[in-house]
């Protein structure tokens, strides 16, 4: 009996075209629920096997219920009388010996199974639900020794879930650590919108998407990978708050913030106050373990030729160090700073009230746009501010950010803010009288009501 031809139904929209010819080592695709996720998952490993004989694939979901659902229930329907499916090993063998494994990993254990297998093609369907530990180990399975088809490891997901972080480094952010190369990693973002299939099955689906809770909304509907359960920020949008960098007129207002740190990351800020009162943070140095001089040499070196107007600093950069022992006390952070051409002003540490004037700052504007935007640049501000939450309120920091989160560029960036009046005491009308009255004066030496200094 003829084997039957394989006949594929559907026809792939333009994100999932694009998904289907990348060819780098990792491949992301999704952000957002009914971008056309599983389907692509499941065309590109077909195509794969039927296109390279004795191909070995590997398709992955969290857990077995997902799988059998999304994958090994339409696989079977759509290979039926071409490849030979086992339901004992749960996988497809084509008529050209490539194979498709089926497989989940709803522990941690799970992965021990794969252990010494290879696999030249890898698959994390909803990515985000794997474990950073689990993609890894799993992923050093994507190996072969064949020399007509590179190895790759596809991921396709949302925003949220146990692999969010690890996924949003390297596809989002872009944060590469040692081993991990650039052009190794793509993401072709796709949205409900792009799967204009679904759009015209299904319209009540973007609806149901509008419907949700806004940090769940952000994600599944808009494709926003800063989002986290309990977020603190829920207005940071990056299309809103992050500009390109672009020269800044030397008549500008500058200033710097810093959130002293030693073992954990020192972060300086520079901020710059346009003619409107707009401020942008244009500016970021995020090193830890480094000497209270080194970096008092470093940002002066990264601020030559600009005429910065103070630099506040936590107050912690005030205490006095040494062995305890009285008399034998030895200068503080402040001091050596001042020695090294640094001088710093004591921010103003009132948490609470602080993280308000972030929340005003973060607000939009008459004209649309935020009162404070931030360069691109400025990687760990852009990375961490949107992944702080609240405090709990048993702790009574319920309006205060979780202990538990990497704040210390935002800290800096409540220190820079705290420095200055709130956006809410500038009334339009009173704009231009404002202005009038040199508002790019030598600051003074002392702080004054709303702020360090008057603009």
């Amino acid at each position: 009996m003829a084997k039957k031809e394989l006949v594929l139904q559907g026809e792939p929209n333009e994100k999932q075209i694009l998904f289907f010819l990348a060819r780098a080592p990792h491949i992301a695709y999704g952000g957002a629920k009914g971008g056309g996720k599983s389907w692509a998952m499941r065309r590109k490993f077909v195509l794969l096997c039927s296109r390279y004989a004795g191909l070995r694939a590997l398709l992955l979901r969290r857990t077995f219920p997902e799988l059998e659902g999304n994958h090994i229930m339409p696989l079977r329907a759509e290979l039926e009388g071409y490849a030979k499916y086992s339901v004992e090993k749960r996988m497809f063998t084509f008529p050209n010996k490539s194979i498709l494994k089926l497989g989940y990993c709803d522990t941690e254990a799970d992965v021990f199974q794969y252990q010494g297998q290879e696999y030249e093609v890898i698959g994390f369907e909803e990515a985000t639900q794997f474990t950073e530990f689990q993609m890894k180990y799993i992923a050093a399975c994507n190996r072969t020794p064949r020399t007509d088809f590179k190895p790759r490891v596809y991921y396709t997901c949302n925003p949220g879930g146990v692999g969010h972080d690890y996924i949003k480094r390297l596809f989002i952010d872009r944060r590469f650590q040692d081993g991990e190369e650039p052009d190794d990693y793509v993401f072709i973002p796709a949205r409900v919108t792009d799967n204009t299939a679904l759009m015209q099955a299904d319209p009540q689906y973007i609806k149901n998407l509008k419907a949700l809770p806004e940090h769940l909304r952000k994600g599944y509907l808009d494709g926003d990978w800063d989002i986290v359960d309990g977020q603190f920020f829920s207005e940071f949008q990056r299309s809103l708050h992050v500009v390109n960098p672009f020269p800044i007129p030397s008549e500008w207002r500058k200033f710097r913030a810093m959130d002293w740190g030693y073992n954990d990351p020192c972060c300086v800020l520079w901020f710059a106050v346009a003619p409107d009162r707009r401020v942008y943070v244009y500016r970021e140095y995020y090193e830890r373990q480094r000497l209270a001089k080194d970096v008092a040499k470093t940002i002066r070196e990264m601020t030559l030729f600009e005429d910065i107007s103070y630099t506040v600093a936590s107050p912690d950069a005030w205490q006095q160090r040494g062995i305890g022992k009285v008399g034998m006390q030895g200068e503080s952070i402040a001091e050596t700073f001042l020695l090294n051409g640094v001088p710093l002003i004591p921010a103003d540490n009132s948490r609470v009230i602080g993280w308000q004037r972030c929340h005003e700052n973060l607000a939009l504007a008459a004209d649309g746009l935020p009162y404070v935007q931030i360069f691109s640049n400025c990687e760990n501000l852009i990375r961490t501010l949107p992944l702080l939450t609240y405090g709990k309120i048993s702790s009574n920091r319920h309006e205060d950010v979780s202990d538990t989160c990497e704040d210390h560029a935002p800290e800096a960036f409540r220190y820079g803010l705290m420095s200055r009046p709130s956006p809410a005491e500038i009334r339009p009308q009173n704009q231009a009288k404002i202005l009038a009255f040199d508002p790019f004066a030598k600051p003074r030496d002392r702080a004054v009501p709303g702020g360090f200094f008057s603009i």
